[in-house]
Formats: C-alpha cells, structure tokens, sequence
C-alpha cells in the first residue's frame, strides 16, 4: 500500500530521527515529562514472569457502534520537535508499530506481544483502521496503547494546513470509534514535521512520538538484520520503530519472535505511556 515508503526522509533526516541513539526527550518541560512518564522500575527479571495483564484496568471498552459525539480533547503545549526517548526510568523500552492495522501481519505480533505479557504502541492509519476494525478493538482490549498515523499516510510537509488537519481528524475519530478514546500520541509519516503538524497535534491533544532504533523493516532487509538492530541497539529509553503494514512484513513477524524474548531475558521492561485523564 506504501511504495512510497521508499520516498526520501526529508523531515526526518532534519530532526535526525531515523535510527539515532542518545537523543533525550524533546521539549522537556515539567509537563511533557509528567505525560512521558512511564510505570515505576520493574524489579530485574524478564517481564513475561510478570502477573497476566488485566485490561480491564487500563482501558475503556472498545466503542463498535452507537458512539457518542467526539469528545473534545485536551489542548497541549505546542512543541518544535518530537519526543525520541522515553524517560530511563530503570530498563525500560518502548515497542511502536507503525502503518497497520493489517489482517496477515498484525495478529502475528498480536499474538506474540500477548505470549509474553508485553504492550507495545501502535500508530495506525484511518484507512486501514476503517477496514480492520477488529484489530482496533483487540489492540485495546489487550492494553496496547495506539496512536494517529494520519488517514492515507502521505508526505504531510507536501500538504497545505487544511489538508493536514483533515488526515489527523478523521484518523483520531475512527479511532475514538473503535478503540473507545482518542489517541494521545501522533506520529508523522515519514518523520516529515513541520509548524503545522506540531500546532495541530497540540491542538488534538496529541503529543508528537518520533523514535530513537529504525528497524528498517520497511525496506525487507532481512529478518537476521532486523534482529541485529534491535539487539545491538538496545538501551534504556530507546523508542523502536518498526511496522505491521505498508507491504510484505512477514520479516518483522519473524524477527519478533526472537528479538523480543532476548530483550525480555536481558532484564528489560517493554512499557507504554500512561494515559492522561
């Protein structure tokens, strides 16, 4: 669906957020740290040891028909650049997914991330949300935490402000519809920012999540590649970036199957944000 994947990161070479390690979180104020801020340090340990997840206790029920009117969301402070870390608070790492759902490769990670206990972000496109909504509700009822993606995926720096804002409402309101909240987190496809994308996640409620590891994933480098990155990059606060759409990713079904239970056995904690009330 994404050829266009292959595009040159123009945004994201100017923020210097594709595959950079040793960035802090941007904008780090008082407030954008409290948002940012993750559960207390788990113990050392793999996670899966960890009692079962309770969903309940995390997350709204999923909204499949009869929603109410949009809610109105929280205005944030406008930040100049994303968030590329999470807080080090002990071993702690954060999962994202990026362009699904999609019904052949997402379950897969589904699947695994519930195998050992983990929650992991998803940054989900309108598009493929509106076909696999399904998917949505799962990802909520397992505690996964999802974020906006824009609705088409396109080069946002290329559109015009009234363009932009369209991509990331209707995506943040067919989410609200299946996964019961609006998502909090918004990331730029590409990691193409600029002035509007900033002003109008803020004025959504949605903080701006770039990541530190690219798994290259997208370019189907190999599942033994994907697995190197994301072993040799491991490190207290990293954000990985890899994808359950956008093409062919049996490669990232493959690789999490064997990265994701190193880390665990490497004593980290696979976290989300909280969710802001």
């Amino acid at each position: 669906m994404f050829t266009r994947r292959r595009m040159l990161l123009a945004g994201a070479a100017a923020l210097g957020a594709a595959g950079t390690a040793g960035l802090i979180v941007a904008g780090s104020d008082e407030e954008g740290a409290r948002i940012a801020a993750h559960a207390p340090a788990p113990v050392p340990g793999p996670q899966a040891r960890q009692a079962p997840l309770k969903s309940s206790a995390f997350r709204l029920q999923p909204l499949t028909g009869g929603a109410p009117p949009h809610s109105a969301p929280r205005k944030l402070k406008v930040r100049t650049e994303p968030i590329f870390r999470i807080p080090e608070h002990g071993r702690q790492m954060m999962l994202t997914f990026d362009d699904g759902p999609n019904p052949d490769y997402t379950p897969h990670i589904l699947d695994t991330l519930a195998k050992h206990g983990v929650r992991a972000m998803f940054f989900l496109c309108g598009e493929c949300v509106e076909v696999n909504p399904h998917l949505v509700a799962r990802m909520a009822e397992d505690g996964h935490v999802v974020g906006n993606h824009t609705w088409t995926h396109p080069l946002l720096t290329t559109l015009d402000r009234s363009e932009i804002k369209s991509e990331m409402e209707r995506t943040s309101h067919i989410i609200e519809k299946f996964y019961g909240d609006l998502p909090q987190w918004f990331r730029a496809p590409y990691g193409a920012w600029n002035k509007a994308t900033f002003q109008l996640g803020a004025e959504m409620g949605m903080e701006p999540m770039a990541w530190t590891i690219d798994t290259t994933d997208w370019d189907t480098p190999g599942t033994d590649v994907i697995i190197d990155r994301v072993e040799s990059g491991a490190a207290p606060g990293v954000v990985i970036l890899s994808h359950d759409a956008g093409g062919d990713r049996s490669q990232t079904v493959e690789a999490i199957q064997e990265w994701l239970p190193y880390l665990l056995d490497s004593g980290y904690h696979l976290t989300v944000p909280n969710r802001r009330v």
